[in-house]
């Protein structure tokens, strides 16, 4: 018989400042927490976004994008997007003023020297090396964490959050040559704003580089600006903490608590499952079974943490208002993040045999929305709306980029400005006391309705005789990579596009996710 295939293994490599996950799993696996849920560090960690940021097919197709719209600046560019999804091996190479490039014969190399390390991602041996200095201001922001350069193997501080004692700092001075220090910053979310955190440099029609920074992505400032700064972090929702103490080694350290558990979860459902679906081809260290344990936490964080709806319906002679809320439950934007992500509502109107009267955000299989105006035709967009009376009308929350003479763009590096952002506000974001980098744009900054923790939308509807009752459906459905940033890769005649292209063909369907939904009956 055929032996079962060989558990897919993480990465072991040892450098002058950072070492591979697998030379820490071996003391940080089969944890449990106190009601006996396996909740080991490599576990939880190898299926998540950040164990394959440089794996990310997308990541790596939109970067040789940039550099192909952009040959000039590549340098920079491959500079900038290796600094927080290739940190180990990007900085070890600054330490030593050698180049950081990361494609074709860099970094991404299997031949290059640092690609181990590359291929790591975001590993433990980066955040638990990033000091403390400056985090949280806009120093640290767009990657400009500090890692010590200078102390050699065997003396460097790698950081935790609980006590350490001589016992267990030296066990495992020994076994990874890292010195534990104890220090509060892993725990907050300054931490995370460093890579979170991304503005990025213009380049305007005549070549130009801008004065003003474009800020790609902002979570940390827009939580920053809610009601929960102050009183939840990042780590409460991305990294919630197991059940009761836990020992944090398996070389008899006492049990801590709390322990923040490190699956890292997000709202990337089609990428995890892109992934898993082409783990062999990627060189992913993630079996099945952690593919599937993180996609049902993702769905659980998509569709209990993240919004809810309200619905009510009132007819009057031809004339069906509907009236949907939403009330966001999230701690930044929602999407947040990089710009390619979207939610949108999807209504259905439907008579008493079950025929559609109306619809509005209906979704292809391709993940197009045959409503949406950028969908069509990627020069326009669709707009933010306070009522919808039309099935060609969607409302969809996003952020759309123009360069510098308003044209809309997708290529990160000609982004200017927002034309529109009207993605959803967290709670107690007042948008009158928002700072640029930050504020609503479009036509939703005129919205009344557009606040704070929520929206509230208005349909108005006409319909021909229709039979009683008729059933009222909408949803809000996500999706991390819209239909004009993936056909956008997939036009382009590079390595990496052709790579994705093939890689989305094996990801299951569809592109989207179901955040809330609501239904009622209308006499």
């Amino acid at each position: 018989p055929t032996p079962p295939p060989a558990a897919r293994q993480l990465l072991l490599a040892r450098g002058d400042l950072f070492s591979a996950s697998g030379e820490c799993a071996g003391c940080h696996t089969g944890l449990k927490d106190e009601s006996g849920a396996d909740v080991s560090i490599d576990a939880h960690w190898r299926a998540t976004m950040m164990a394959n940021a440089a794996r990310d097919p997308y990541y790596r197709a939109s970067v040789r994008s940039e550099v192909v719209r952009l040959p000039e600046l590549r340098p920079a560019i491959e500079k900038k997007c290796a600094t927080c999804h290739l940190g180990m091996a990007y900085t070890t190479a600054l330490a030593v003023e050698e180049s950081t490039a990361m494609l074709d014969d860099g970094f991404l190399s299997p031949q290059h020297p640092l690609f181990p390390l590359a291929q790591d991602g975001v590993s433990c041996t980066l955040c638990h090396q990033v000091q403390p200095d400056g985090l949280g201001t806009p120093a640290s922001f767009s990657g400009e964490y500090i890692i010590d350069k200078t102390t050699p193997q065997g003396q460097r501080a790698i950081f935790g959050r609980f006590p350490v004692n001589e016992g267990t700092a030296a066990i495992m001075r020994g076994a990874s040559g890292f010195v534990p220090k104890q220090s509060e910053h892993l725990s907050g979310p300054n931490l995370c704003a460093s890579c979170h955190t991304l503005f990025t440099t213009t380049v305007q029609a005549d070549g130009t580089l801008a004065a003003d920074p474009f800020p790609e992505q902002t979570p940390y400032l827009e939580w920053a600006q809610s009601q929960y700064a102050g009183q939840t972090v990042c780590q409460d929702c991305h990294m919630p903490t197991a059940q009761g103490a836990v020992r944090i080694a398996n070389t008899g350290s006492q049990p801590q608590s709390p322990f923040f558990q490190h699956n890292f979860t997000g709202a990337n459902a089609f990428m995890i499952g892109l992934l898993q679906a082409n783990a062999e081809a990627l060189q992913a260290t993630a079996e099945d079974e952690h593919f599937n344990t993180l996609q049902q936490r993702t769905q659980q964080l998509l569709q209990q943490q993240t919004a809810q709806l309200e619905l009510s319906a009132q007819r009057s002679g031809s004339t069906l208002n509907v009236t949907v809320n939403i009330t966001s439950q999230v701690g930044h934007k929602f999407p947040s993040g990089f710009p390619s992500r979207r939610a949108w509502l999807h209504l259905t109107v439907r008579d008493a045999a079950g025929t559609v009267l109306f619809e509005s955000g209906q979704v292809q299989p391709n993940g197009s929305i045959p409503a949406n105006d950028n969908d069509q035709d990627p020069t326009r967009f669709e707009p933010h709306y306070d009522q919808i009376t039309a099935p060609d009308q969607v409302q969809i929350y996003e952020a759309i980029m123009v360069d510098s003479q308003g044209a809309v763009t997708t290529t990160l590096l000609q982004a200017a400005a927002y034309q529109k952002d009207n993605r959803l506000l967290p709670l107690g974001f007042d948008p009158a006391q928002a700072p640029p980098e930050i504020a609503v744009q479009g036509q939703a900054a005129q919205d009344d309705n557009f606040t704070g923790g929520g929206d509230q939308v208005q349909y108005q509807i006409t319909l021909a005789d229709s039979n009683a009752p008729l059933t009222v459906e909408v949803e809000l459905l996500y999706q991390p990579l819209s239909y004009r940033w993936i056909e956008k890769i997939r036009a382009q005649d590079t390595p990496e596009s052709q790579n994705f292209s093939v890689y989305l063909q094996n990801a299951p369907a569809p592109t989207f996710s179901k955040v809330a939904a609501a239904q009622l009956q209308v006499p």
